[in-house]
């Protein structure tokens, strides 16, 4: 059965917000490794809208981001949405009961499976469906924005800490 984890990029403050800071090059490496190990990622609308990108080449892309495209195109993705009608390659939409469809999914699979956005994540959490939390903290203050946790924060317990690159920091959390 797949484990379902939900990480992002997270300000001091609590904010994510992928125009205001992003990841350097080690942590980018270290998300390139991720994507080559998942067996797949769940998207909300608005972050499948963006993580779309690489499906496209671009030409001024280096070696990572030739690696990363290729991990995020290679693996299955599940989008969840009312809205769109249809989804790019390796892609399919969910529709029907989320509880019902996204059990199924880690029925399905093995391995680890990435969950893409907050608003996404705070339903599954309320479903009790994610298995593990990963806060990449930065050393940045946004003062706004998008809160990691889209919702109340779920009880928690660390599990595992350690530091990528120069400045950031990843914590692990399992619910409690």
């Amino acid at each position: 059965m797949a484990k379902l984890v939900f990480g992002m990029n997270q300000s001091l403050d609590g904010y994510v917000d992928h125009m205001a800071f992003g990841p350097s090059p080690a942590l980018f490496r270290h998300f390139i490794e991720e994507a080559q190990g998942q067996a797949g990622s769940i998207y909300g609308r608005r972050m499948y809208e963006i993580m779309s990108y690489w499906d496209d080449d671009h030409p001024e892309w280096d070696a990572d981001r030739q690696a990363y495209a290729a991990a995020w195109r290679n693996q299955p993705k599940w989008v969840v949405s009312r809205s769109l009608k249809s989804v790019g390659p390796s892609a399919r939409l969910v529709d029907g009961d989320l509880e019902d469809a996204i059990r199924q999914i880690k029925a399905a699979h093995d391995g680890e499976i990435e969950v893409a956005g907050p608003d996404l994540a705070r339903s599954l959490t309320e479903l009790n469906l994610i298995d593990e939390y990963r806060i990449y903290l930065h050393p940045v203050v946004l003062g706004h924005g998008t809160p990691y946790f889209a919702g109340p924060r779920p009880p928690l317990r660390l599990i595992a800490h350690d530091r990528i690159g120069e400045d950031v920091i990843r914590l692990t959390y399992a619910p409690a």
